[in-house]
């Protein structure tokens, strides 16, 4: 079965965060029903905050910038113009687990970013898609996920840093992880990559991800271990 990919929602035409949620459960319910395919939706959003079921309250902005609470795994992140977020509603077959099929997004990103000339991979104890430490340069995230499946159906999904302002994430502590970075295509290339450059791509991997398939799964990075901050914590703010 082919992924219905609907994407009219970049730029100007960004959608409200809560308008793609109830958008989401719409579709979700008439996939479960099996009225539609498997579809995605590929947009942008205006400035939002969102805090999955994990979050910390430490980890949110400490300014009082709104932040929406949401049902899907994971921790706060951010979504803004400039970068391509996912939302696959999809129905997992019965041999897939949760975890497979993070698994498989996760790989569709990693061989976008691979066509566009950037290694990336996987670490051990954290979702998403990050770089390796360079030499100057920490660890740093380009694209998270945060998903949430029910009646084995899919929702929320992935967000990619295309060409996102990173000075929004200086507001809080980004998937809950203090010790690495964030980033963008277009930082790590040196010119500008927009959401409509890089969205062709990855729905393409994405597609061909889903179809279930067997598949080789790139390697994780190699990373210099830390041991003073365990993988996947975050430390609190020290008292003042």
């Amino acid at each position: 079965m082919s992924l219905r990919i609907l994407d009219s929602w970049y730029g100007e035409q960004a959608i409200e965060y809560l308008d793609a949620w109830e958008l989401q459960r719409q579709l979700h319910a008439q996939r479960v029903a099996d009225q539609i395919e498997d579809t995605a939706l590929f947009l942008e959003h205006p400035p939002v905050y969102t805090a999955g079921k994990r979050t910390e309250q430490f980890e949110r902005p400490q300014d009082g910038t709104p932040v929406v609470d949401v049902d899907r795994g994971g921790k706060i992140t951010f979504h803004g113009p400039g970068q391509l977020v996912g939302y696959p509603i999809t129905k997992l077959p019965s041999h897939v687990l949760v975890v497979d099929y993070v698994r498989r997004v996760e790989e569709a990103l990693i061989r976008s970013l691979a066509e566009f000339g950037l290694a990336t991979g996987r670490v051990q104890g954290r979702s998403g898609v990050w770089l390796p430490e360079a030499p100057g340069r920490g660890e740093r995230k380009i694209a998270a996920i945060g998903i949430r499946v029910s009646r084995g159906v899919t929702m929320h999904g992935f967000s990619l840093n295309c060409d996102v302002d990173l000075g929004w994430y200086d507001r809080f502590i980004p998937c809950g992880i203090a010790d690495a970075g964030v980033t963008t295509l277009s930082a790590e290339l040196g010119r500008d990559v927009t959401v409509l450059e890089a969205a062709p791509t990855v729905a393409h991997h994405l597609a061909e991800l889903l179809t279930w398939k067997p598949y080789d799964p790139s390697p994780d990075i190699d990373r210099v271990d830390h041991p003073s901050l365990a993988i996947g914590t975050v430390q609190p703010p020290t008292p003042r």
